[in-house]
């Protein structure tokens, strides 16, 4: 039986975090760094397994492996065989910051990943740096080239809309989509609990940059089962599309399919709800028929949409506790 909403919204895709541990320090999430060491109490293999089984049988058919930094647990690749070994999983997803992802990936591609979301604020060196506090870009970049050359293919490249650096990173993200068959996500900064000074200085609504593409002849893409909130835009002069996540549009709420654990076991009917609603129990215990039970029942309080526009923000502190 599939979780459905009371909006009739079938929930068929699951956000993982596996970890909020972060070894990076963007300025719109964890500008001081990520501090101390990982949680002890982050999901365990056979907890991760018995949630995944219970969301697989009970409609998800699309899993997105986050953190923080997912790629820090040691054990990914084991998470996502775990996902892999679900038959009712179609498509099993990581976004990662792409720290160490050339030696990485390998293991990551053999154990079933399919579909990988890449970090990139921008293809300038510099700005990258001080926006990530990393001066990585030239070896991102590579690892994606080498990936894509490689033949895999399902890659998304996501970069923050920032006020300050826009007029240098559309025209950078165009350049690079030109020849190569990525889709890059512009993505609105959200306010969180701890970013309201970087929120008001740096918001830039994705609006009018979508009505100047749509004037220069991008399309829009049409939306596939289990996709994401993204609009993606194709033009026939690109090799790659366009897409922008925009959580302050209009109906940016109406196709929600969407729910997300934390690395702690803890349920987020709404990226931005006031409550979240501990698993951990049922997963300590493999009481599987108590989980299912326990989905369904609270999947009746998923709201009908966010409360951004109200300044509530919820219980996200900073984006690095959720994966986004």
């Amino acid at each position: 039986m599939n979780l459905t909403d009371p909006f009739n919204r079938r929930l068929s895709y699951l956000r993982l975090s596996v970890t909020d541990l972060c070894n990076y320090r963007c300025t719109y999430c964890l500008p001081n760094g990520y501090q101390g060491k990982a949680k002890p109490n982050e999901l365990t293999l056979p907890e991760i397994a018995t949630l995944v089984a219970v969301f697989a049988q009970n409609g998800t058919r699309k899993i997105r492996l986050t953190g923080g930094e997912p790629t820090l647990r040691r054990d990914l690749p084991e998470i996502i065989a775990m996902c892999r070994a679900q038959p009712e999983i179609e498509h099993i997803a990581l976004t990662t910051n792409a720290f160490r992802l050339g030696k990485l990936f390998p293991q990551y591609r053999a154990a079933g990943l399919d579909k990988l979301n890449v970090s990139i604020d921008s293809f300038n060196p510099e700005t990258f740096y001080q926006i990530t506090g990393k001066d990585e870009c030239r070896h991102i970049v590579a690892d994606v080239e080498q990936i894509l050359a490689d033949g895999f293919y399902n890659i998304k490249i996501n970069s923050l809309l920032l006020k300050e650096h826009i007029q240098e990173t559309l025209p950078d993200a165009l350049d690079f989509i030109k020849t190569r068959p990525v889709t890059l996500r512009f993505i609105e900064v959200m306010q969180t609990g701890d970013n309201a000074a970087f929120f008001n200085e740096q918001h830039i609504s994705a609006t009018q940059i979508e009505k100047n593409l749509i004037q220069q002849g991008w399309q829009l893409k049409p939306r596939h089962e289990h996709d994401g909130p993204a609009r993606e835009y194709y033009h026939t002069d690109f090799s790659g599309s366009i897409g922008f996540i925009a959580p302050y549009s209009k109906d940016f709420c109406n196709t929600c399919n969407r729910l997300r654990v934390t690395a702690q076991g803890k349920m987020h009917l709404c990226l931005f709800g006031g409550v979240a609603y501990d698993l951990r129990d049922f997963l300590r215990r493999d009481d599987r028929v108590g989980l299912t039970q326990f989905l369904h029942e609270t999947m009746l309080l998923k709201p009908e949409h966010h409360y951004l526009h109200d300044k509530k923000v919820g219980l996200i502190t900073n984006l690095s506790m959720t994966g986004g």
